[in-house]
């Protein structure tokens, strides 16, 4: 199951109380204090797990604790200390304060976070002896632990996000370029969930892309299914639009309503670096016609050098916002300009680090 948001309560735990006792032995008629100090309380860690990839494991767990610290012993013996709790989540994973709905860290890199520290155990009575007090009865009790209400939202990583009104595709092409292995059905909303695939250019290179439900008109304000997964291309290089001419809306109003929806979901994703790929080119008929598709999405093909399956943007226009880093024709079932299309993204990605 893919869970991507879920609301948690953590808390790390208590320290142990510290002990009173005096020690009494055989011979030993002045033994004195010997309480030992309590065990500090487990702490809370998060730890990015490059093998998960959803955050299905905390759903329905409405509250996680690390363990309490043991309380201290005779003849100043220390309590254990608790274990720690390690929550183990995806890569991409924001932590959030969700009384607060504040941003608190983002595991988008290897290591762990200390998150919440455990509280400090109690010392005994021993620690209380003096020359005016030979015999302390009095021993600490332990720090209690922080708990926090948390809100976990998973953004992927990826380097390309496909973006694309439902059963344009997506998934074909994401299962052709990389390992994913999609479901692919000849219907709308095939993709109820994100996909990644890792696309090999050669030995030592590849990228991460990203495929998404398709998005369609009206899913700014709660149509479809898209719409609730963009926040997993937020985190891209760039975006591709993925326009079908053999879809039942024409090419022009694919991208612009595409772009739209972008912008009405998030600035950041709609002044992405982005590409278009006319998609299944092999049930183009005599009705495509491609400079009709460049006029009406205004897109000025002087701007554009020719390269024989390609046209990518001039440098002098690389700057421009709202303007395609290259535009393709492809198909993926017969394989069309696949190649090409690896490589400049390929080339893209690197060019905009």
């Amino acid at each position: 199951m893919f869970v991507d948001s879920i609301k948690i309560s953590i808390s790390s735990g208590n320290g142990g109380a510290g002990c009173s006792s005096f020690r009494t032995e055989k011979f030993v008629p002045h033994g004195g204090p010997d309480g030992g100090d309590g065990g500090k309380g487990g702490d809370v860690l998060f730890v990015a797990e490059h093998n998960l990839d959803t955050l299905s494991f905390y759903k329905g767990k409405k509250k996680l604790n690390a363990d309490n610290g043991k309380n201290g012993g005779t003849r100043k013996c220390y309590g254990k200390k608790g274990a720690n709790l390690v929550l183990k989540v995806p890569l991409g994973t924001q932590v959030f304060d969700d009384d607060e709905n504040e941003l608190l860290f983002d595991i988008d890199g290897d290591g762990e976070v200390l998150f919440l520290k455990g509280g400090l155990g109690g010392l005994g009575n021993y620690h209380f002896k003096s020359s005016t007090n030979q015999k302390p009865t009095y021993a600490q009790t332990g720090i209690n632990g922080e708990t926090k209400n948390l809100r976990l939202e998973l953004k992927l990583i990826a380097n390309v996000g496909l973006v694309g009104f439902p059963n344009v595709g997506k998934s074909t092409l994401i299962s052709v370029v990389s390992n994913a292995r999609p479901e692919i059905q000849n219907y709308e909303f095939t993709t109820l969930t994100p996909n990644l695939g890792v696309v090999k250019i050669n030995d030592w290179d590849s990228f991460v892309m990203a495929d998404i439900p398709g998005i369609i008109d009206g899913a700014s304000s709660g149509k479809g299914l898209g719409i609730q997964f963009l926040k997993h291309i937020e985190r891209t290089s760039m975006l591709l639009f993925m326009v079908d001419v053999s879809f039942y809306i024409d090419l022009d109003d694919q991208y612009k309503k595409l772009q739209k929806e972008l912008k009405l979901y998030s600035d950041v994703l709609s002044k992405k670096p982005f590409a278009i790929a006319i998609t299944k080119m092999d049930m183009a008929n005599e009705d495509y016609n491609r400079d009709d598709f460049f006029a009406k999405s205004n897109i000025d093909i002087n701007d554009y050098e020719q390269n024989e399956d390609r046209w990518s943007l001039k440098e002098d226009f690389s700057n421009q916002e709202n303007k395609a880093l290259f535009i393709i024709e492809i198909s993926s079932i017969n394989q069309q300009n696949i190649e090409s299309l690896k490589k400049e993204l390929f080339f893209n990605i690197k060019s905009n680090q």
